[in-house]
């Protein structure tokens, strides 16, 4: 693959992490209030990226935050956790937290991204009310323009539906700006969460529960190309 890409000039990016390892979770835990599971997080990802030198990826793709910050108002069932590691509720955190090891992140990214010569980008999870009502998270990154976001239209139409403090399109609307990526697929929501990653057809109707594809995705889309 990597000569392929080498030869033919692919454009290749990684989504974290690029090897499987079944004595750690998937996604780093970056923001992890614990200090030692934070730095176990960038050991991680320094790892990966020494081995993928060779690859030479024009992209690095992480899910933020994670540990994902879940709004205790919200009944979080439908979404997909691998681990219970994998997210904390926003009672056990504070925004002045979140924002101090959010810049930690951005500096370090960056740095490692001039240093391996990648794109960091920044794929949205589950988000709450620090990330969606203020505006650190834009200062980021206007300060470090070099790092960019991926939007899942999936699973942002996911929370839409479940969460009612929560509202897509205008969190498309003011983050689309920054966005390098967009991961263009639908999902039916009705009484439970069906077909995720479900092709982006036109014949997917919002009455039967799908995303409503010809008005959230494709603002975005045209956002971004623009």
């Amino acid at each position: 693959m990597i000569a392929e890409a080498q030869q033919h000039q692919f454009h290749t990016g990684v989504h974290f992490p690029l090897r499987a390892d079944h004595a750690r979770l998937r996604d780093a835990l970056f923001l992890s209030p614990d200090g030692q599971e934070r730095a176990a997080a960038f050991e991680h990802i320094q790892e990966e990226l020494d081995y993928m030198v060779t690859l030479r990826p024009g992209y690095v793709l992480f899910h933020y935050p994670k540990p994902v910050i879940l709004d205790d108002r919200v009944d979080w069932q439908q979404w997909r956790f691998g681990d219970r590691r994998e997210y904390i509720y926003e009672s056990e955190t504070s925004l002045e937290e979140l924002i101090r090891h959010s810049e930690y992140l951005f500096d370090w990214l960056s740095r490692k991204g001039r240093e391996y010569h990648f794109q960091p980008i920044l794929e949205f999870d589950g988000l709450n009310s620090y990330v969606y009502n203020q505006d650190f998270l834009e200062r980021l990154l206007v300060r470090y323009p070099d790092i960019k976001l991926c939007l899942d239209t999936a699973r942002l139409y996911q929370q839409d539906r479940f969460d009612p403090n929560f509202d897509a399109g205008t969190l498309l609307r003011r983050y689309t700006k920054y966005a390098a990526l967009i991961h263009l697929s639908s999902v039916q929501v009705k009484d439970t969460v069906r077909h995720s990653h479900y092709p982006a057809l036109p014949e997917l109707s919002p009455a039967d529960g799908w995303h409503p594809l010809k008005t959230i995705s494709a603002s975005s889309v045209r956002r971004t190309a623009g």
